[in-house]
Protein backbone atom coordinates (compact mmCIF):
# COMPACT_ATOMS: atom_id res chain seq x y z
CA UNK A 1 0.00 0.00 0.00
CA UNK A 2 1.43 3.03 -1.49
CA UNK A 3 0.25 6.28 -0.91
CA UNK A 4 1.02 9.50 -2.75
CA UNK A 5 0.43 12.33 -0.52
CA UNK A 6 0.09 15.68 -1.54
CA UNK A 7 0.55 19.31 0.62
CA UNK A 8 2.96 21.37 1.73
CA UNK A 9 6.01 20.50 3.28
CA UNK A 10 9.32 21.00 6.26
CA UNK A 11 11.58 22.52 6.07
CA UNK A 12 8.85 25.30 4.87
CA UNK A 13 7.50 26.69 7.55
CA UNK A 14 4.10 26.03 7.56
CA UNK A 15 0.87 24.47 9.66
CA UNK A 16 -0.29 22.65 7.00
CA UNK A 17 3.39 20.76 6.61
CA UNK A 18 3.94 20.06 9.97
CA UNK A 19 0.50 18.61 9.97
CA UNK A 20 1.48 16.58 5.94
CA UNK A 21 5.00 15.58 8.05
CA UNK A 22 3.36 14.14 10.87
CA UNK A 23 0.84 11.77 9.66
CA UNK A 24 3.23 10.48 6.44
CA UNK A 25 5.93 9.71 9.79
CA UNK A 26 2.60 7.90 11.19
CA UNK A 27 0.67 5.89 8.43
CA UNK A 28 4.72 4.69 7.76
CA UNK A 29 5.04 3.67 11.77
CA UNK A 30 2.10 1.73 11.34
CA UNK A 31 3.69 -1.69 10.07
CA UNK A 32 3.28 -4.03 12.50
CA UNK A 33 1.28 -5.72 9.91
CA UNK A 34 2.87 -6.99 7.58
CA UNK A 35 0.27 -7.64 4.47
CA UNK A 36 -0.56 -3.76 4.49
CA UNK A 37 2.79 -2.58 5.25
CA UNK A 38 2.99 0.99 3.96
CA UNK A 39 5.08 3.05 1.94
CA UNK A 40 4.93 6.70 1.04
CA UNK A 41 5.43 9.50 -1.70
CA UNK A 42 5.46 13.62 -0.97
CA UNK A 43 4.16 15.97 -3.53
CA UNK A 44 5.10 19.70 -1.91
CA UNK A 45 3.39 22.61 -2.44
CA UNK A 46 5.97 25.35 -3.10
CA UNK A 47 5.55 28.79 -2.85
CA UNK A 48 7.42 30.82 -5.48
CA UNK A 49 10.08 31.88 -5.45
CA UNK A 50 11.26 29.80 -2.63
CA UNK A 51 13.60 26.73 -2.80
CA UNK A 52 13.93 24.40 -0.14
CA UNK A 53 16.03 21.42 1.31
CA UNK A 54 13.02 18.72 0.82
CA UNK A 55 13.76 15.29 2.57
CA UNK A 56 14.20 12.48 0.18
CA UNK A 57 10.53 11.26 0.51
CA UNK A 58 9.50 14.72 -1.27
CA UNK A 59 9.55 13.37 -5.07
CA UNK A 60 7.58 15.60 -6.86
CA UNK A 61 7.47 19.56 -6.21
CA UNK A 62 4.72 21.87 -7.77
CA UNK A 63 5.25 25.38 -7.91
CA UNK A 64 1.81 27.03 -6.29
CA UNK A 65 0.95 29.67 -9.33
CA UNK A 66 2.68 27.43 -12.09
CA UNK A 67 -0.41 25.77 -13.31
CA UNK A 68 1.46 23.34 -15.78
CA UNK A 69 2.81 21.59 -12.98
CA UNK A 70 -0.55 20.24 -11.33
CA UNK A 71 -0.54 18.52 -14.48
CA UNK A 72 2.62 17.37 -14.01
CA UNK A 73 2.18 15.90 -10.33
CA UNK A 74 -1.20 14.24 -11.58
CA UNK A 75 1.14 12.38 -14.64
CA UNK A 76 3.82 11.52 -11.71
CA UNK A 77 1.50 10.24 -9.09
CA UNK A 78 -0.21 8.45 -11.77
CA UNK A 79 2.88 6.47 -13.47
CA UNK A 80 4.09 5.47 -10.01
CA UNK A 81 3.15 2.12 -7.67
CA UNK A 82 0.64 4.59 -5.17
CA UNK A 83 -2.44 2.89 -4.81
CA UNK A 84 -4.24 5.90 -3.23
CA UNK A 85 -3.46 9.95 -2.98
CA UNK A 86 -3.83 11.77 0.10
CA UNK A 87 -4.58 15.71 -0.23
CA UNK A 88 -4.22 18.19 2.30
CA UNK A 89 -6.23 20.97 1.31
CA UNK A 90 -6.19 24.64 2.49
CA UNK A 91 -7.53 27.35 0.25
CA UNK A 92 -3.95 29.46 0.58
CA UNK A 93 -1.69 26.70 -0.59
CA UNK A 94 -2.73 26.06 -4.27
CA UNK A 95 -2.61 28.55 -6.96
CA UNK A 96 -5.52 30.68 -8.88
CA UNK A 97 -8.31 32.08 -7.36
CA UNK A 98 -9.12 30.60 -4.01
CA UNK A 99 -6.97 27.67 -5.28
CA UNK A 100 -8.59 26.53 -8.08
CA UNK A 101 -5.59 25.20 -9.64
CA UNK A 102 -5.87 21.85 -7.65
CA UNK A 103 -8.61 21.12 -9.23
CA UNK A 104 -6.32 20.35 -12.78
CA UNK A 105 -4.79 17.81 -10.47
CA UNK A 106 -7.27 16.19 -9.34
CA UNK A 107 -9.20 15.48 -12.77
CA UNK A 108 -5.95 14.21 -14.27
CA UNK A 109 -5.43 11.66 -11.37
CA UNK A 110 -6.11 7.71 -12.02
CA UNK A 111 -6.03 6.38 -8.19
CA UNK A 112 -8.54 7.17 -5.54
CA UNK A 113 -8.07 10.16 -3.53
CA UNK A 114 -8.88 11.06 0.08
CA UNK A 115 -9.04 14.91 1.42
CA UNK A 116 -8.56 16.30 4.14
CA UNK A 117 -10.32 19.35 5.06
CA UNK A 118 -7.97 21.98 7.35
CA UNK A 119 -10.74 24.58 6.87
CA UNK A 120 -13.95 24.19 6.01
CA UNK A 121 -16.34 27.72 5.35
CA UNK A 122 -19.49 28.52 6.91
CA UNK A 123 -19.95 31.64 4.04
CA UNK A 124 -18.21 30.79 1.46
CA UNK A 125 -17.54 32.83 -1.46
CA UNK A 126 -19.16 31.60 -5.01
CA UNK A 127 -15.77 29.97 -5.91
CA UNK A 128 -15.51 28.73 -2.73
CA UNK A 129 -18.44 27.04 -2.45
CA UNK A 130 -18.24 25.85 -6.33
CA UNK A 131 -14.59 24.42 -5.82
CA UNK A 132 -15.50 22.54 -2.22
CA UNK A 133 -18.24 20.99 -4.22
CA UNK A 134 -16.32 20.16 -7.05
CA UNK A 135 -13.43 18.75 -5.08
CA UNK A 136 -16.40 16.89 -3.29
CA UNK A 137 -17.73 14.96 -6.55
CA UNK A 138 -14.11 13.93 -7.61
CA UNK A 139 -12.58 12.37 -4.05
CA UNK A 140 -13.84 9.22 -2.32
CA UNK A 141 -13.82 10.25 1.02
CA UNK A 142 -13.31 13.53 2.70
CA UNK A 143 -11.69 13.82 6.33
CA UNK A 144 -12.28 16.48 8.87
CA UNK A 145 -11.75 16.87 12.38
CA UNK A 146 -15.08 18.09 14.21
CA UNK A 147 -18.80 17.18 13.76
CA UNK A 148 -19.38 21.23 12.90
CA UNK A 149 -17.51 20.47 10.00
CA UNK A 150 -19.47 17.59 8.92
CA UNK A 151 -22.74 19.65 9.16
CA UNK A 152 -21.42 22.85 6.97
CA UNK A 153 -20.51 20.15 3.90
CA UNK A 154 -23.62 18.09 4.52
CA UNK A 155 -25.72 21.53 4.65
CA UNK A 156 -23.81 23.94 2.86
CA UNK A 157 -21.92 22.21 0.23
CA UNK A 158 -24.54 19.19 -0.09
CA UNK A 159 -21.66 16.34 0.21
CA UNK A 160 -23.38 13.08 0.87
CA UNK A 161 -22.59 12.33 4.74
CA UNK A 162 -21.88 8.96 3.73
CA UNK A 163 -18.23 10.20 1.79
CA UNK A 164 -17.78 12.04 5.39
CA UNK A 165 -15.19 10.65 7.99
CA UNK A 166 -14.31 12.55 10.93
CA UNK A 167 -10.73 11.45 12.38
CA UNK A 168 -9.29 13.61 14.51
CA UNK A 169 -6.18 16.10 14.64
CA UNK A 170 -3.05 14.58 15.69
CA UNK A 171 -0.71 14.93 19.09
CA UNK A 172 2.74 13.90 18.80
CA UNK A 173 4.47 11.17 21.01
CA UNK A 174 6.30 13.44 23.61
CA UNK A 175 9.28 13.13 25.69
CA UNK A 176 7.35 13.22 29.41
CA UNK A 177 9.28 16.24 31.28
CA UNK A 178 8.00 17.72 34.65
CA UNK A 179 6.87 21.24 35.20
CA UNK A 180 9.68 22.01 37.59
CA UNK A 181 12.02 20.75 35.29
CA UNK A 182 10.57 22.94 32.51
CA UNK A 183 10.60 25.62 34.01
CA UNK A 184 14.04 25.11 34.94
CA UNK A 185 15.42 24.66 31.62
CA UNK A 186 13.65 26.83 30.08
CA UNK A 187 14.64 30.10 32.87
CA UNK A 188 11.13 30.56 34.47
CA UNK A 189 11.18 28.28 38.28
CA UNK A 190 9.44 29.50 40.76
CA UNK A 191 6.99 31.34 38.13
CA UNK A 192 3.47 30.55 37.10
CA UNK A 193 3.69 30.60 32.88
CA UNK A 194 0.63 31.29 30.24
CA UNK A 195 1.45 29.98 27.23
CA UNK A 196 0.54 30.75 23.72
CA UNK A 197 2.21 29.56 20.53
CA UNK A 198 1.45 29.64 16.28
CA UNK A 199 2.47 31.68 13.45
CA UNK A 200 1.79 35.16 14.43
CA UNK A 201 -0.93 36.87 12.76
CA UNK A 202 -3.82 39.69 13.87
CA UNK A 203 -6.96 36.75 14.38
CA UNK A 204 -4.27 34.82 17.39
CA UNK A 205 -5.87 38.02 19.19
CA UNK A 206 -2.72 38.34 21.46
CA UNK A 207 -3.93 41.66 22.97
CA UNK A 208 -6.56 40.10 24.61
CA UNK A 209 -4.42 38.45 26.87
CA UNK A 210 -2.13 41.18 27.39
CA UNK A 211 -5.41 43.83 28.29
CA UNK A 212 -6.44 40.60 30.61
CA UNK A 213 -2.99 40.23 32.56
CA UNK A 214 -2.86 43.46 34.82
CA UNK A 215 -5.30 42.19 37.29
CA UNK A 216 -3.97 38.97 37.52
CA UNK A 217 -0.16 40.30 38.31
CA UNK A 218 -1.23 41.72 40.83
CA UNK A 219 -2.44 38.92 42.61
CA UNK A 220 0.66 36.39 41.47
CA UNK A 221 3.61 38.95 40.52
CA UNK A 222 5.46 35.93 39.73
CA UNK A 223 3.70 35.12 36.28
CA UNK A 224 5.35 34.96 32.62
CA UNK A 225 3.42 34.89 29.64
CA UNK A 226 5.30 33.30 26.70
CA UNK A 227 4.16 33.90 23.27
CA UNK A 228 6.30 31.36 20.77
CA UNK A 229 6.17 31.97 17.42
CA UNK A 230 7.48 33.36 14.29
CA UNK A 231 5.34 36.11 12.12
CA UNK A 232 2.97 34.21 9.49
CA UNK A 233 5.55 34.06 6.36
CA UNK A 234 2.19 36.02 4.74
CA UNK A 235 2.02 38.29 7.40
CA UNK A 236 5.68 39.20 7.06
CA UNK A 237 5.49 39.48 2.97
CA UNK A 238 2.27 42.02 2.98
CA UNK A 239 2.74 44.22 6.54
CA UNK A 240 6.40 42.92 8.00
CA UNK A 241 6.58 42.95 12.24
CA UNK A 242 3.48 45.62 12.93
CA UNK A 243 1.48 43.34 14.66
CA UNK A 244 4.34 42.16 16.79
CA UNK A 245 5.57 46.07 17.19
CA UNK A 246 2.17 46.74 18.53
CA UNK A 247 1.65 43.78 20.59
CA UNK A 248 5.71 44.86 22.35
CA UNK A 249 3.92 48.67 22.79
CA UNK A 250 1.09 46.93 24.13
CA UNK A 251 2.80 45.39 26.59
CA UNK A 252 5.04 48.51 27.81
CA UNK A 253 2.31 50.52 27.63
CA UNK A 254 0.71 48.59 30.75
CA UNK A 255 3.65 47.70 33.02
CA UNK A 256 4.11 44.28 31.72
CA UNK A 257 7.67 44.02 30.10
CA UNK A 258 8.72 41.47 33.36
CA UNK A 259 5.84 39.44 32.63
CA UNK A 260 5.40 38.91 29.26
CA UNK A 261 8.10 37.00 26.60
CA UNK A 262 8.19 36.94 23.03
CA UNK A 263 9.81 34.37 21.15
CA UNK A 264 10.20 35.02 17.67
CA UNK A 265 10.88 31.61 16.62
CA UNK A 266 9.96 28.33 14.89
CA UNK A 267 10.43 25.85 17.24
CA UNK A 268 11.08 22.27 17.01
CA UNK A 269 7.85 19.88 17.87
CA UNK A 270 10.07 18.85 20.79
CA UNK A 271 10.65 22.36 22.39
CA UNK A 272 7.35 23.35 21.78
CA UNK A 273 6.00 19.93 23.56
CA UNK A 274 8.32 20.41 26.59
CA UNK A 275 6.92 24.08 26.85
CA UNK A 276 3.54 22.66 26.83
CA UNK A 277 4.33 20.70 29.84
CA UNK A 278 5.93 23.39 31.51
CA UNK A 279 3.16 25.88 31.59
CA UNK A 280 0.49 26.38 33.76
CA UNK A 281 -2.35 27.75 31.66
CA UNK A 282 -2.68 26.94 28.00
CA UNK A 283 -4.23 30.15 25.93
CA UNK A 284 -5.94 30.38 22.91
CA UNK A 285 -7.37 33.98 22.20
CA UNK A 286 -8.69 33.79 18.54
CA UNK A 287 -10.76 36.48 17.92
CA UNK A 288 -13.94 34.44 15.90
CA UNK A 289 -15.56 31.95 15.52
CA UNK A 290 -14.48 30.57 12.72
CA UNK A 291 -11.89 28.42 13.29
CA UNK A 292 -13.20 24.71 12.21
CA UNK A 293 -9.66 22.93 13.22
CA UNK A 294 -6.63 24.20 15.61
CA UNK A 295 -3.42 21.81 15.56
CA UNK A 296 -2.08 24.12 18.25
CA UNK A 297 -5.29 23.59 20.50
CA UNK A 298 -4.85 19.64 20.10
CA UNK A 299 -1.79 19.78 20.83
CA UNK A 300 -2.31 21.33 24.10
CA UNK A 301 -5.37 18.81 24.92
CA UNK A 302 -2.85 16.00 24.19
CA UNK A 303 0.13 17.18 26.66
CA UNK A 304 -2.96 17.75 29.35
CA UNK A 305 -2.36 21.43 29.64
CA UNK A 306 -5.29 23.50 31.47
CA UNK A 307 -6.20 24.76 28.13
CA UNK A 308 -8.48 28.61 28.28
CA UNK A 309 -10.03 29.41 24.95
CA UNK A 310 -12.41 31.50 22.84
CA UNK A 311 -15.47 29.96 21.80
CA UNK A 312 -14.35 29.04 18.23
CA UNK A 313 -15.68 26.26 16.49
CA UNK A 314 -13.38 23.92 17.39
CA UNK A 315 -12.70 24.86 20.86
CA UNK A 316 -16.76 24.55 21.68
CA UNK A 317 -15.59 20.44 20.91
CA UNK A 318 -12.40 20.16 21.89
CA UNK A 319 -13.30 21.85 25.52
CA UNK A 320 -16.32 20.06 26.14
CA UNK A 321 -16.86 17.95 29.50
CA UNK A 322 -14.59 19.96 31.56
CA UNK A 323 -11.39 19.67 29.78
CA UNK A 324 -10.92 23.29 29.53
CA UNK A 325 -12.49 26.81 29.90
CA UNK A 326 -14.02 29.21 27.37
CA UNK A 327 -14.12 33.10 27.90
CA UNK A 328 -15.97 35.74 25.15
CA UNK A 329 -14.09 36.91 22.23
CA UNK A 330 -11.96 39.75 22.83
CA UNK A 331 -13.08 39.88 26.70
CA UNK A 332 -10.11 40.41 29.17
CA UNK A 333 -11.75 40.93 31.91
CA UNK A 334 -13.93 37.48 31.98
CA UNK A 335 -10.00 36.38 31.16
CA UNK A 336 -9.03 38.02 33.29
CA UNK A 337 -11.58 36.39 36.07
CA UNK A 338 -10.78 33.04 34.44
CA UNK A 339 -7.43 32.85 35.11
CA UNK A 340 -7.50 34.20 38.75
CA UNK A 341 -10.09 30.89 39.42
CA UNK A 342 -7.74 28.52 38.06
CA UNK A 343 -4.72 29.99 39.79
CA UNK A 344 -6.92 30.25 43.19
CA UNK A 345 -8.35 26.67 42.47
CA UNK A 346 -5.74 24.04 42.23
CA UNK A 347 -7.76 21.24 42.38
CA UNK A 348 -10.10 22.99 39.76
CA UNK A 349 -6.51 23.18 37.54
CA UNK A 350 -6.20 19.54 38.11
CA UNK A 351 -9.25 18.46 37.51
CA UNK A 352 -9.16 19.76 33.66
CA UNK A 353 -5.52 18.68 33.66
CA UNK A 354 -6.71 15.13 33.82
CA UNK A 355 -9.33 15.23 32.07
CA UNK A 356 -7.53 16.38 28.82
CA UNK A 357 -4.27 14.43 29.31
CA UNK A 358 -7.34 11.45 29.04
CA UNK A 359 -8.96 12.74 25.82
CA UNK A 360 -5.03 13.35 24.53
CA UNK A 361 -4.28 9.57 25.04
CA UNK A 362 -7.01 9.22 22.45
CA UNK A 363 -5.55 11.14 19.64
CA UNK A 364 -1.54 10.24 19.29
CA UNK A 365 -0.66 10.41 16.19
CA UNK A 366 0.47 6.73 16.17
CA UNK A 367 -3.48 5.84 16.51
CA UNK A 368 -4.51 8.63 14.29
CA UNK A 369 -1.78 7.46 11.46
CA UNK A 370 -3.60 4.04 11.99
CA UNK A 371 -7.00 5.81 10.81
CA UNK A 372 -5.70 7.00 7.88
CA UNK A 373 -3.67 3.67 6.70
CA UNK A 374 -7.26 1.45 7.51
CA UNK A 375 -9.24 4.28 5.72
CA UNK A 376 -6.82 4.16 2.50
CA UNK A 377 -7.39 0.31 2.05
CA UNK A 378 -10.89 0.30 2.32
CA UNK A 379 -10.94 3.35 -0.34
CA UNK A 380 -8.26 1.32 -2.39
CA UNK A 381 -10.79 -2.16 -2.38
CA UNK A 382 -13.72 -0.20 -2.95
CA UNK A 383 -12.14 1.40 -5.65
CA UNK A 384 -10.85 -1.75 -7.27
CA UNK A 385 -14.46 -3.39 -7.49
CA UNK A 386 -15.18 -0.33 -9.43
CA UNK A 387 -17.73 0.89 -6.26
CA UNK A 388 -17.27 4.11 -6.97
Amino acid sequence: MKIAFIGTYPPRKCGIGVFTNNLVKAVLGNNEDQKISPKAMVVAMNDSPNCYAYPEEVKKIIQEDNLSDYIDAANFINNSDAKVCVLEHEFGIFGGNDGVYILSLLHHLEIPIIVTFHTVLKDPSYTQKLLVKEIGKKVSRIVVMSKRAVRFLTDIYQIPKQKIVIIEHGVPDYKHISKEDGKKKYGFLNQKILFTFGLLSRNKGIETVIKALPRVVEKYPNLKYIVLGATHPNVLKHSGDEYRNELERLVKSRGLEKNVCFKNEFATEEELMEYLQTSDIYISPYLNEAQITSGTLSYAIGTGCVVVSTPYWHAQELLDNNRGRLFNFRDFEQLSDLLLELFDNPELSNEIRKNALNYGEKIHWTKIGKEYLVLAELVYEYWKKKAY
